[in-house]
C-alpha cells in the first residue's frame, strides 16, 4: 500500500514538473515582457516572431507574372558595436535621402538592456541597400579597407520579401493588393488570401540580428494561374481608356468571358491603380468609389435586360419568334404608363422586331402576357438577386424586388421587362446572358485557373449554375439578335464574324425620379453566332458625347472584337466554314 502511494506521489510530481515546463515555455514565447535566452553560456533578450512563409505568385493564363515578390532589407543598427555615429548618418543620408539629424539621434542611443537595436529604414530597395552592404564589406576585408575611413560598424542588413506587381496598373482592378503586414485587399489578393500567404510559424529569435541564427524555411504559399489573357486584358484596358475619355464617361467597365468554361479572359474597369504604391488608394478612389465595378457595382442596365425577357417568353412558350404584337407607343400596367424610348408608336411588330427597335411597350406587353410569378421566376432562375459566386472580394449581388415585397408593385412587372427598377451587376448580366449563347446552359464566372502548391497543379473545373433556358430557346434568340443587329446595321458589328448581341442605355435614378439627361450605354454581345467563343459586356457611365449606348457602347464592343480575334487566332466565319469541307 505504502509503495503504491509512493508511486502515485511520483507521478503527481513528475507531471507537476512537466506542467510547468510547459508553462515556462509558453512564457517565453508568448509573454508580453521583455524575454531573455541563454545561448553558449550567454544572456541575450529574445522576442517571438512569426515567419511569414513567401507568398504564392499570380500569373495570367500564359505564365506572364502578374504579382509576384521581390526582395528588400531592414537596416538597422546594433548599438553595442557602433563606432561613428556620424559616419553611419551620413551614409544612410546620402544613399537613402533619410533626414542626417534624426538617423544621428537614432543611432546615438547609449546601448543598454532596452536598446540593443534600432531600425533605422524598412522596405529598402536591393540596389541602395547594396551601396551600404558593399561598402561595409570593404571595410571589414583587410585588403581593402582604407586605413582611417568613416566606421559604418554596427550596421545590420535582414533580407525579407515585399509584394511586387511588375505590370504595375494593368489588371489592377482583378488583382487587388497585398499591405506591408501581408495583408490582401480586394479581388484575388484578398479572395484567396489564405492559399497565398500560406502557413506561417512562431519562433523566438535574439532581438540582435548579429545573433540570429538562420531562420527555418518555411513552405510558400500556394501561386495562381489566372484565367487572364496578358495580351488581351492590355488591350482592352487601351480601348476602354480611349473610349472612356474620347466620350466623355465618367467611368468604364468592360468584361470578357469565354461563354463554353465561364473563364474571364479579361476584367477591366476604371480608374485603375499601380498597386506598387496602394497608399495611393484613397486618392484613386475617394468616398464610396467601388474597386472593381465589373463585380461591386450594381447598376440599372436597361435595354440589355431585354434578352432575358424575350428569353423567358420564347422559353415559356408565350410568345415565338414570329408572333405579332401591335406597337401603339403605350402600355398601361400597375397605374402607370409605358413609352418607347422615342415616345414613338412602332405598329405591327413580330418579336424580332421588338428586339431590333428596342421596344419598351412589347417587353412590358410580354411580361403582363407571362403574368409576375412566371416571368419572376425565369429572373430567379437567371441569377439575378444573389452572387455569382465568382472568385472576387466584394461582390454585390444586385436587387431584384419580387411579388411580397414591401416594396413591390405590380408596375414593377412593367419596368423590370426592359432593365429599369432592377438592379445588376456586370458580372451577374454576363453570367445570365451565358445562358443564351452556351445551349442554355449557364456558368459560373471565375478568375482563377489553376493552383500550384507544393509542386502539384490543381486544375480548377467549370462550374454551371443551372439551366434557365432550353437549348432550343437559346439558339433561336442568338439567332433572332444577330438577325437585329444586321437588319439595323449596328455600330457593334464585326466584319467577317457573324454577332449576336443588345444595346442598353438606361436613365439613371434620382431622387427626384428618372432623367434622361444622364445614361448608363451597355452592350453585351457574342461570337461567332455559330459557335460562340467569347461574351463580351461593356459599360459606359455617363457619358457626355452621346447618351445612347448604340453610338457609344455598341462601337467600343466592336473596336474590341476586331482585335479579340486576332489574339484569340479566330478566323473569319467564311475562312472556318472552309475548314468543314463540302
Amino acid at each position: 500500500m505504502s509503495t503504491s502511494w509512493r508511486f502515485s506521489m511520483l507521478g503527481f510530481g513528475l507531471a507537476m514538473m512537466g506542467m510547468a515546463i510547459i508553462g515556462m515555455s509558453a512564457w517565453l514565447m508568448f509573454g508580453p515582457q521583455a524575454q531573455t535566452f541563454r545561448i553558449q553560456g550567454e544572456l541575450y533578450a529574445v522576442e517571438p516572431i512569426e515567419i511569414r512563409p513567401p507568398r504564392g505568385q499570380v500569373y495570367d493564363r500564359w505564365g506572364a507574372l502578374l504579382a509576384g515578390n521581390v526582395t528588400v532589407y531592414e537596416i538597422g543598427v546594433n548599438l553595442h558595436e557602433v563606432q561613428d555615429a556620424k559616419a553611419i548618418a551620413r551614409a544612410v543620408n546620402g544613399v537613402l535621402g533619410a533626414d542626417y539629424y534624426e538617423i544621428l539621434g537614432r543611432v546615438s542611443i547609449p546601448p543598454g538592456p532596452d536598446a540593443i537595436y534600432i531600425v533605422l529604414a524598412n522596405y529598402v530597395p536591393a540596389d541602395k541597400a547594396q551601396i551600404l552592404i558593399d561598402y561595409v564589406e570593404e571595410q571589414r576585408d583587410p585588403e581593402t579597407a582604407k586605413p582611417g575611413a568613416p566606421s559604418l560598424a554596427g550596421l545590420v542588413f535582414s533580407r525579407h520579401l515585399m509584394r511586387s506587381y511588375p505590370e504595375k496598373d494593368l489588371a489592377s482592378n482583378v488583382l487587388g493588393f497585398v499591405n506591408r503586414e501581408g495583408i490582401g485587399y480586394f479581388g484575388i489578393e484578398q479572395y484567396y488570401q489564405d492559399l497565398l500567404a500560406g502557413e506561417p510559424r512562431r519562433i523566438l529569435v535574439p532581438v540582435d540580428p548579429s545573433r540570429a541564427a538562420d531562420l527555418p524555411d518555411v513552405p510558400p504559399g500556394a501561386s495562381l494561374v489566372l484565367t487572364l489573357d496578358r495580351e488581351i486584358q492590355a488591350m482592352v484596358e487601351e480601348q476602354l481608356d480611349l473610349a472612356v475619355q474620347f466620350y466623355g464617361a465618367r467611368s468604364g467597365t468592360v468584361v470578357i468571358m469565354d461563354p463554353e468554361t465561364g473563364e474571364i479572359l479579361a476584367m477591366a474597369s476604371t480608374p485603375r491603380i499601380d498597386l506598387n504604391e496602394y497608399w495611393n488608394y484613397q486618392e484613386v478612389y475617394p468616398g464610396s468609389t467601388p474597386f472593381n465595378r465589373s463585380v461591386s457595382k450594381s447598376y440599372e442596365p436597361g435595354s440589355v435586360f431585354k434578352i432575358i425577357t424575350v428569353a423567358a417568353a420564347l422559353d415559356s412558350g408565350t410568345v415565338r419568334p414570329n408572333s405579332k404584337f401591335f406597337d401603339n407607343g403605350v402600355f398601361q400596367i400597375g397605374g402607370i404608363t409605358i413609352r418607347n424610348w422615342n415616345g414613338a408608336a412602332w405598329g405591327q411588330q413580330d418579336i424580332t422586331g421588338c428586339l431590333q427597335h428596342s421596344l419598351n411597350v412589347c417587353m412590358a406587353w410580354l411580361g403582363s402576357e407571362m403574368k409576375a410569378d412566371l416571368f419572376y421566376r425565369y429572373l430567379r432562375l437567371f441569377g439575378f438577386g444573389h452572387a455569382t459566386g465568382v472568385d472576387l472580394a466584394g461582390e454585390a449581388t444586385g436587387r431584384l424586388k419580387e411579388p411580397g415585397d414591401d416594396d413591390w408593385y405590380e408596375a414593377d412587372l412593367g419596368t423590370n421587362t426592359f432593365g429599369q427598377g432592377i438592379a445588376v451587376t456586370p458580372v451577374q448580366m454576363l453570367m445570365a446572358v451565358s445562358a443564351v449563347a452556351n445551349d442554355g446552359q449557364m456558368v459560373v464566372p471565375h478568375l482563377v485557373r489553376a493552383m500550384v502548391e507544393n509542386g502539384r497543379q490543381y486544375e480548377f473545373h467549370t462550374q454551371y449554375a443551372g439551366q434557365p433556358i432550353r437549348p432550343e430557346t437559346a439558339r433561336t434568340l442568338t439567332a433572332m439578335l444577330a438577325v437585329s443587329l444586321e437588319s439595323e446595321a449596328s455600330n457593334a458589328l464585326v466584319p467577317g464574324y457573324r454577332i449576336a448581341g443588345k444595346t442598353g442605355t438606361a436613365e439613371i435614378p434620382t431622387p427626384n425620379g428618372y432623367t434622361s439627361a444622364i445614361t448608363n450605354a451597355s452592350f453585351v454581345g457574342w461570337g461567332p453566332v455559330d459557335d460562340p467563343k467569347f461574351l463580351v459586356y461593356v459599360w459606359l457611365e455617363e457619358p457626355s458625347a452621346s447618351i445612347w449606348g448604340s453610338e457609344t457602347a455598341a462601337p467600343l464592343f466592336s473596336q474590341i472584337v476586331q482585335r479579340l480575334v486576332v489574339l484569340l487566332n479566330l478566323p473569319p466565319d467564311e475562312i472556318r466554314a472552309g475548314y468543314a469541307g463540302p
